[in-house]
């Protein structure tokens, strides 16, 4: 098993970096977006040579094949690695809700009320119980072993388009140690606590200076020049159809970019190359903003 990637981005990196989020069960869309762009073969191999991938969270619920998308991934991490390339993944917010469904069931999270259970909760965003049947122990160990945060060529890679991560630290290496211990325990209030501020969203979009404010404050605080974040969907967010959408969307005066295509509301698995998505500059940014 491949460990996750360090905090310590490689600055002289000339491989092609790809991201991908929010696949949500959709494994035939994921290989076809893989093959697409020249990363796997007519076997579903790693093809990419050198070439990074990190997929940025929530792997299940929703899609009927949520555990066959992880199991691709961890396997194309093996391969990857072997030719010199990286495939790896950052936790999102429905891994914490399998996981806490997983390990908690109905067990009811202390202090809440009205009273809450990861269980009812995974099942209520959509989780399928043939994901639940085929969770082994080693896709659990792996899972609990993402990052939240990942620094890559000047991107900020992460799932949740919110501030969120800073409620864990100053630096990408105590947020993710911090994360690291939540998932490494068994405190229930605390993997509640971790899944609630996962669920926050939309804090680099809309008008006035708040956005850009909290954007370059992230920036600053973490490092890198651009967010590049999953969990709002590009249609959601920028209040366009989903068959319409054709590629991340860069937003926030160039700050942030939106890759979650929404596959699951029928719009494309968004498989970005960086680099390609423009320079830093006011980006469009039209469009009502749906509700959470």
């Amino acid at each position: 098993m491949v460990p996750a990637g360090d905090d310590i981005p490689d600055d002289d990196a000339e491989s092609p970096l790809y991201v991908v989020s929010d696949l949500h069960g959709h494994r035939d869309e994921f290989v076809a977006a893989l093959r697409e762009a020249g990363l796997v073969d007519d076997e579903e191999r790693w093809s990419g040579g050198d070439a990074r991938l990190w997929c940025l969270g929530d792997f299940t619920d929703r899609g009927p094949d949520g555990i066959g998308v992880i199991e691709l991934v961890m396997a194309l991490s093996e391969q990857a690695a072997e030719a010199g390339g990286t495939v790896d993944a950052l936790l999102g917010n429905h891994e914490i809700l399998l996981l806490g469904a997983h390990l908690f069931g109905e067990e009811r999270v202390p202090g809440e009320d009205p009273p809450k259970q990861f269980l009812a909760w995974w099942i209520l965003n959509g989780g399928r119980d043939s994901d639940a049947e085929r969770l082994s122990d080693e896709i659990v160990e792996w899972l609990r072993t993402r990052h939240a945060l990942r620094l890559e060529d000047g991107y900020l890679l992460m799932h949740t388009d919110a501030p969120t991560y800073i409620n864990y630290g100053t630096s990408i290496g105590e947020i993710n140690e911090a994360v690291s211990d939540v998932l490494a325990g068994d405190d229930l209030a605390a993997w509640w606590e971790l899944f609630r501020l996962m669920t926050s969203r939309r804090a680099f979009y809309g008008e006035g200076e708040q956005p850009v404010w909290t954007a370059q404050m992230m920036l600053g605080m973490l490092g890198g020049e651009r967010i590049v974040h999953g969990h709002s969907t590009i249609a959601d967010q920028f209040g366009v159809d989903p068959s319409s959408v054709d590629g991340p969307r860069l937003y926030c005066q160039g700050l942030a970019l939106a890759v979650d295509g929404g596959v699951y509301q029928g719009g494309p698995c968004v498989l970005a190359r960086l680099g390609d998505e423009g320079p830093l500059a006011d980006a469009e940014e039209s469009g009502a903003q749906a509700a959470d």
